[in-house]
């Protein structure tokens, strides 16, 4: 993986200063070294500047970007983040019509593929990515992000130029980028957050290119295309057949994601989405002679304090024993303690340049960056709930009744420390309820849905546009941050458009949660983690950790120069750190209530002060 970062304006010519601008470049990629440390490199010519910070793990020796390419006197150009997981196909065909290589590298490939086919050649890739690609016949530079979202690609438009990166912080690293929030933005934090509008990006003026979007740049002005989209349609295939397609395609998916120059590792929770992965994994590694090293999170301190409830039923610890035993990996049991949570509270938001899921992401990201001493990639178990239905709001009646995003589903919870006049101002439930009414109406439609299935398709739709977006920016934020190479093989299209049209009976079939996808999985793990009921990712349950955040809060109110004070009600917010432990239901997800939203104040605290965010 990597971090991409340029410019582009039809207009000018930045050859005339070249070591000013080859500068910004270096600049743009040293604010987000992190997510490639190994290698570096820019690309300017008259239009465009391109610039890129390596994570070197396919073709070690020959990926250097940026790519170009040369024909007669005329030089394409790509800066490339993602993994490619069907090079092979594409490379092969490519040679059959003439073309040659200089590199092993999946870039070169997708440079050579363009140039071959066009805006078009995106449809025919499968993996994970976010590109910039020149092309000087026509004058015009494109961005493009893969389908689910798991690349971040962001941009901003001054005038006739556009910025573009992977992270935010790289954009304000160009000169004359001033951080600004205005009223939108504040709503997307406390009204949306720590989810954000997908094409947003919270400061005023920076947007992001669209999952399964690319947008063209060049003299005739900006365009952008969808290049992929669910489709609903009558599902055809009966149940066992079903079971056989959707198996087969998580496999292949598991498999096509293995390919690594550099020795893979698995995170391993224990639940069947992770073991399906790791027993894949480990199976393909052990015909090798090879041992998969496997990761498990919990906090210090948890098998003391944890109490079992609807949201969190169980432990991982027993069912990662269980795991680990059946399939003989390289096991190592990683724990998090209260001040490695507290301390990386600031880390998360340097990572994601947002506030964002408080003590849940900063301790994600300690656990990578312990990870990252033992491996460079890692393949994970994200997005399966989102596509099987596993969240407790697909079950829950009164989540099909209420009009609104059903992971927050009372906006009463995130007032309960804004001044009056804030909450006034922002109209937070007008904002919500015309964003979700806007999602919705997109979900893809179905004559022959019953109502009952036609609002399980807009909970499915509203899950893989907003949620499972939120995470996978959590997991590509916290683990690049650590120059980590997360991969999410649940999130291959190919899986997600069979699985939509799936009916939930064979979904859920007999009751059971995420029944089709246990079924994918009997023979890859014993019964009782194939069976076993949901668990989310662990939490902290030390009361410590509630007091040591209510200390943060309270030294935050004390100093005037806190700019999240001119949000917060002093008398509500003594009130809510004295309220009992917990603080009621979540007001985001599953996990983030009470002590969660003192640790997001915190966030919002640091955020502002570190970029001087002034409110517009």
């Amino acid at each position: 993986m990597c971090g991409i970062a340029g410019f582009f304006n039809p207009k000018k010519n930045y050859t005339e200063q070249p070591a000013y601008y080859t500068k910004i470049l270096e600049d743009m990629y040293s604010v987000q070294r992190h997510r490639g440390p190994d290698d570096c490199g820019t690309f300017l010519i008259e239009n465009v500047g391109l610039a890129h910070t390596r994570l070197s793990i396919v073709d070690l020796e020959t990926g250097h970007q940026p790519i170009t390419r040369t024909v007669g006197n005329q030089t394409w150009a790509i800066v490339y983040n993602g993994e490619l997981y069907n090079t092979q196909e594409l490379r092969s065909n490519l040679l059959s019509k003439g073309w040659t290589f200089k590199t092993n590298s999946d870039t070169e490939v997708i440079l050579v593929s363009y140039m071959e086919h066009g805006t078009d050649f995106v449809k025919q890739l499968n993996g994970i990515f976010a590109m910039a690609i020149f092309d000087p016949i026509k004058n015009m530079t494109l961005l493009y992000r893969d389908r689910s979202g798991v690349k971040p690609l962001f941009y901003s438009i001054q005038g006739d130029e556009v910025i573009f990166s992977s992270e935010i912080k790289s954009i304000f690293a160009y000169p004359g980028m001033v951080p600004q929030l205005d009223k939108e933005g504040l709503n997307e934090v406390f009204s949306i957050g720590p989810a954000k509008t997908y094409g947003k990006g919270v400061f005023k003026g920076i947007d992001e290119v669209l999952p399964a979007h690319y947008m063209t740049f060049s003299p005739g002005g900006i365009q952008s295309t969808c290049y992929w989209k669910l489709e609903s349609h009558v599902h055809e295939d009966d149940y066992e057949t079903t079971i056989e397609k959707t198996k087969e395609l998580l496999i292949d998916s598991i498999k096509r994601q293995m390919v690594s120059h550099v020795p893979i590792c698995t995170f391993l929770s224990g639940g069947v989405d992770s073991s399906i992965v790791t027993a894949v994994c480990a199976a393909e590694l052990a015909k090798k002679g090879e041992q998969l090293n496997t990761f498990s999170f919990d906090f210090v301190g948890n098998d003391k304090y944890f109490k079992a409830s609807s949201f969190q039923p169980s432990q991982d610890r027993p069912y990662v024993d269980i795991m680990v035993k059946y399939l003989n990996t390289n096991h190592r049991y990683l724990e998090c303690s209260i001040q490695n949570q507290t301390d990386c509270l600031k880390d998360a938001v340097d990572a994601r340049d947002l506030p964002n899921m408080g003590d849940v992401e900063s301790s994600i990201l300690y656990f990578c960056r312990k990870v990252k001493d033992y491996n460079k990639v890692a393949l994970t178990g994200e997005c399966a709930d989102e596509i099987f239905g596993g969240y407790p709001w697909f079950h829950k009646k009164e989540c099909f009744e209420a009009n609104t995003f059903p992971w927050t589903m009372d906006l009463e919870a995130r007032k309960v420390l804004l001044k009056d006049d804030f909450i006034e101002y922002l109209d937070m439930d007008d904002y919500v309820a015309k964003t979700y009414a806007k999602s919705v109406s997109e979900t893809p439609k179905l004559a022959e849905d019953t109502p009952l299935e036609a609002r399980r398709r807009e909970i499915a739709y509203l899950n893989q546009k907003w949620f499972m977006q939120t995470l996978l920016d959590r997991m590509d934020r916290t683990s690049m941050y650590n120059g980590l190479e997360a991969r999410v093989p649940f999130a291959d299209h190919r899986l997600i458009e069979y699985v939509w049209n799936v009916p939930w009976d064979m979904k859920t079939r007999n009751g059971v949660v995420k029944s089709l996808l246990r079924e994918c999985g009997r023979g890859y793990m014993p019964d009782e983690v194939l069976f076993r009921k949901k668990s989310p990712y662990p939490k902290i349950y030390d009361k410590n950790y509630e007091n040591l955040l209510a200390s943060m809060v309270i030294e935050i109110m004390k100093d005037s120069t806190s700019p999240v004070l001119q949000f917060l009600d002093p008398k509500k917010v003594e009130t809510f750190i004295q309220s009992p432990s917990d603080y009621g239901k979540p007001w985001y997800g599953q996990l983030m209530a009470g002590p969660q939203m003192l640790a997001y104040v915190v966030q919002i605290n640091y955020w502002m002060k570190k970029w001087n965010l002034k409110v517009v």
